[in-house]
């Protein structure tokens, strides 16, 4: 059965929505017909070039071979229920639009409950078709937003418990991020966990898990200091990079011959928390010279407070990398003998896995389940499987 679907993300180019291009693209793959509209909020603070600069208007473009309808909008400081509302009825605007040129979806797929869910389930109600949210975002990012506890927006708590107690589904990218939302929205609503798509095609080079498996342990056998690689932007606190710093501080790099690879996003301004010459700071990377780290390096170090999903680990994974991560990953990124998994905030346990992780090799086991999980057309069938299922839920 052939599905006609509508993506709709909260975020997008260039807030990052890869997510949603990589999964309309797999949809498509499968035979559906899939395109994008996007609203992308700018502030003028955070996006201060962007605000000035964006294109005015809306606009038809073809992005890795999806079709989307785009537009911005200039976010007014500090008014978040105004900007909210603006941004609803702009997508409810651009919808018309769509429906003008392509007729009437039969699935609405929202990328995250603020606020593509809420505008996704306003419209799904009016037209009497079903509405999906995928949620990607953590309790760490709402209280970044509304603060801890939501005082100063207290409606935005209530109309987003509503709306995901109204919506078709929910489909959070691990099943802790339900119980990690459930003192801000509680749990009254279906959900189904499907992760987001890892490109194992681009990380594992194209090869068979046997193939990597192999490579790797050529790898093992060449001369040089073992490398260890953590990839996270540069937030101190949630990405553990303070607890990354107590474990190798005091020449542990030096004494056991290993090399220290860290990049992300700000990562390059680091220097003062990693002293040491065995520590080498790369900065913002793209796709591709990620893949190339992760293929110089022996294994991943993650200290994180806190995850949703941590798409790097199975990243690494696809690479046919083993992973030291901390419990703050969750379960469906623990690939049993890919991963070690330690206490989150603890240097002295991260000290002796990261010591135990060197000598680790994947299996080919290991990369089929996770590639049986994230690979493109796993994700895909997934989704298709829950749409089909759902065609007669309209909320």
């Amino acid at each position: 059965m052939s599905l006609h679907i509508l993506e709709i993300p909260s975020f997008f180019i260039p807030h990052g929505g890869e997510f949603c291009l990589e999964q309309a693209r797999a949809l498509q793959q499968r035979g559906h017909q899939v395109r994008v509209l996007s609203c992308c909020e700018l502030a003028v603070t955070m996006d201060r070039a962007a605000y000035l600069t964006a294109p005015h208007g809306r606009r038809w473009e073809t992005l890795d071979g999806v079709e989307c309808y785009r537009t911005f909008m200039r976010a007014v400081p500090r008014a978040v229920r105004y900007n909210e509302q603006r941004w609803v009825r702009c997508v409810m605007s651009m919808y018309g639009d769509y429906v003008r040129r392509y007729g009437r979806p039969d699935v609405l797929h929202a990328h995250c409950i603020k606020w593509a869910g809420v505008a996704a389930l306003e419209i799904a109600r009016r037209e009497g078709i079903p509405c999906y949210v995928t949620e990607h975002l953590s309790s760490v990012l709402f209280r970044k937003d509304f603060g801890a506890d939501w005082s100063r927006c207290r409606w935005a708590q209530g109309l987003i418990r509503r709306t995901m107690e109204s919506v078709t589904c929910v489909i959070p990218v691990s099943a802790e991020l339900v119980a990690d939302l459930h003192p801000f929205f509680g749990s009254n609503y279906r959900y189904h966990v499907i992760s987001n798509i890892v490109d194992v095609e681009h990380f594992g080079l194209g090869l068979t898990p046997e193939q990597i498996v192999a490579r790797r342990r050529a790898q093992r056998q060449e001369l040089r200091p073992h490398r260890l690689v953590c990839l996270a932007r540069a937030e101190v606190v949630d990405k553990g990079y303070d607890v990354l710093a107590q474990a190798v501080a005091g020449g542990w790099l030096r004494a056991h011959g290993v090399e220290l690879h860290i990049a992300g996003r700000g990562t390059e301004g680091l220097r003062g928390l990693f002293p040491d010459g065995e520590v080498i700071l790369h900065g913002n990377l793209d796709k591709a010279a990620v893949r190339d780290l992760l293929w110089q390096c022996d294994a991943l170090v993650m200290p994180s407070r806190c995850e949703s999903q941590c798409l790097v680990v199975l990243e690494a994974l696809a690479s046919g990398v083993p992973v030291v991560a901390t419990e703050a990953v969750p379960s469906n990124a623990r690939i049993e003998g890919g991963c070690i998994i330690v206490p989150i905030g603890e240097a002295e346990p991260l000290r002796g896995a990261m010591e135990r992780v060197l000598p680790l090799s994947l299996d080919a086991g290991c990369i089929e389940q996770l590639r049986r999980m994230v690979a493109p057309e796993s994700v895909a069938a997934q989704l298709e499987q829950l749409f089909t299922e759902g065609q007669s839920d309209a909320p």
